[in-house]
């Protein structure tokens, strides 16, 4: 009614396995695990199916409840059901999740299917576009020439799917040659097998793919269309993801593009907005003017001053649509319909000196406004001496300056000179 107990078998198989006493702690399982492990690991080397004993034993001590059984009913409870069975998982797995993944402990073998595939490279294209290109948005087509597996034999290389591992590297894919330098010293250089060229396998010729030659891969050309979306910036990435170079255990690698803005001529890009400069002359800065702007997307803008309007040298100026304030600058990524703004900076360019006669100065001044300082009397201006003003370049007087202090500089050094002699000379 009650069933009965299991039959007691051997429980001290797996602790001898691993080398540990029943008594072992957590610690010190993990640490006779590892120790062992790495010893028999088969791309080092070891013994396969010692390597598997050894996962499975610590598979079943690891597990509180699974070493609980064991030790009181042995292997044979174990197989009959008891605590969720006793079927190992892939070996190798459990020891790549023992370092966390990242251990590597030097083994450069492949072991086929269960080999953690390496990251591949990816590959960078500049792509060079115009300001016009990222306010408008554009597609660019662009053909590349990339590696894929072969088709015909899958990546395998030979036709039978399956290859040998090279002896001469021992799976590893390098060799290591050691030569003396010296006396007592030595030199050991790693390179790439030149039997396997790095693979760690060789193919016989017989059985080698006819399609790609036991190279795993062929060559593809492909046209990818790059779409520059509207407000894209200086730098952005484009990414075609697994579109790289295709290899055997590897994890295809993306082609990425990364735009390159050229400089406009017109307008500078800050941001979302859009910069530009105009330079007005005297007149039109005082009396008014009015210009045609021709913008990215080819309107033409009317830009002209307000009437009574003066404007000054540095001015900075918003662009509005019949006085409503319209975003003209650069459209917002995956945003469009929303811009910065356009904005004008202007200079004014003043006359040459002589430009104005007397009599266009005496109308100017009738005209512009006085500047409200207190008058200087005749008495005032009668003590004071005459002056002119005169133009003066400040880096060529800086140059000169400095040419006067050095040179006075060396007649003072020739001067002590001399008189250091003179006082020897009389001295003897």
């Amino acid at each position: 009614m009650f069933g009965r107990a299991p039959k007691r078998s051997n429980n001290l198989k797996y602790y001898e396995i691993l080398g540990v006493p029943r008594s072992a702690s957590q610690d010190e399982l993990k640490k006779a695990y590892k120790k062992a492990a790495i010893k028999n690991h088969p791309d080092k080397g070891g013994d396969p199916e010692k390597f598997k004993e050894l996962a499975h034993a610590y598979e079943i001590l690891n597990d509180p409840e699974k070493r609980e059984i064991y030790d009181e009913y042995g292997e044979d409870a174990l197989k009959d059901g008891m605590g969720g069975g006793s079927q190992a998982h892939d070996p190798f797995n459990i020891f790549e999740s023992f370092f966390g993944g990242g251990f590597t402990g030097g083994f450069g073998g492949s072991r086929g299917p269960r080999s953690r595939k390496r990251q591949g490279e990816d590959v960078v294209h500049p792509l060079r576009v115009s300001l016009e290109d990222l306010y408008n948005g554009t597609t660019r087509k662009h053909s590349i020439s990339r590696n894929i597996l072969c088709p015909k034999c899958k990546g395998k290389g030979s036709k039978s799917g399956t290859s040998g591992r090279c002896y001469g590297c021992q799976g590893t894919g390098t060799r290591t040659t050691t030569r003396q330098i010296g006396p007592g010293m030595i030199q050991r250089i790693q390179h790439v097998c030149s039997e396997c060229r790095g693979s760690g396998e060789l193919i016989s010729e017989r059985d080698k793919c006819p399609q790609c030659k036991g190279k795993k891969v062929t060559q593809e050309k492909k046209v990818l269309e790059v779409n520059v979306e509207k407000g894209m910036r200086h730098n952005q990435k484009i990414v075609f993801s697994g579109e790289a170079d295709e290899a055997p255990d590897t994890i295809t690698g993306d082609i990425v593009f990364v735009l390159q803005e050229k400089e406009h001529l017109k307008f500078k890009r800050k941001s979302d907005d859009l910069h530009a400069e105009y330079n007005l002359s005297l007149r039109e800065a005082l009396c008014g003017f009015q210009f045609v702007l021709t913008h990215l997307d080819g309107r033409r803008l009317r830009i002209r001053s307000n009437p009574g309007e003066v404007f000054k040298p540095g001015d900075v100026k918003k662009i509005s649509v019949c006085w409503v304030v319209i975003f003209l600058g650069m459209p917002h990524y995956q945003r469009p319909f929303m811009k910065g703004q356009l904005i004008i900076h202007f200079n004014v360019d003043f006359p040459e000196s002589g430009f104005l006669s007397p009599e266009k100065s005496r109308i100017l001044a009738t005209v512009l406004p006085v500047k409200s300082v207190r008058r200087l009397s005749d008495k005032v201006l009668a003590k004071c001496e005459e002056t002119t003003l005169v133009d003066v370049n400040i880096e060529e007087e800086m140059r000169q300056k400095s040419y006067k202090d050095s040179e006075r500089r060396t007649m003072k050094m020739m001067s002590q000179l001399c008189i250091k002699w003179r006082a020897t000379n009389n001295k003897v």
